[in-house]
């Protein structure tokens, strides 16, 4: 599952969806970091973040079609 955490009112979060967009990533969950603690000790300085839960790797900002596609067919092992 991916998961991209990022801010309300964020213009690189809005750039990042369309990137997720052009490379034609699989389905994700967007999670808001607003009003959670730990996701915004964990993200705050770094949102937007793909993460993809099943591999437990992330992919922080900035990014571009190009890197997604390939971080998303990167071997895990």
């Amino acid at each position: 599952m991916l998961i991209l955490f990022q801010r309300d009112d964020c213009h690189l979060c809005d750039l990042a969806l369309e990137v997720l967009a052009q490379a034609r990533a699989p389905e994700f969950e967007s999670v808001f970091i607003d009003e959670d603690e730990a996701l915004e000790e964990r993200y705050g300085t770094r949102v937007p973040v793909l993460r993809d839960e099943g591999r437990g790797v992330e992919l922080d900002w900035p990014f571009d079609a190009g890197r997604v596609a390939g971080w998303l067919a990167e071997d895990p092992t």
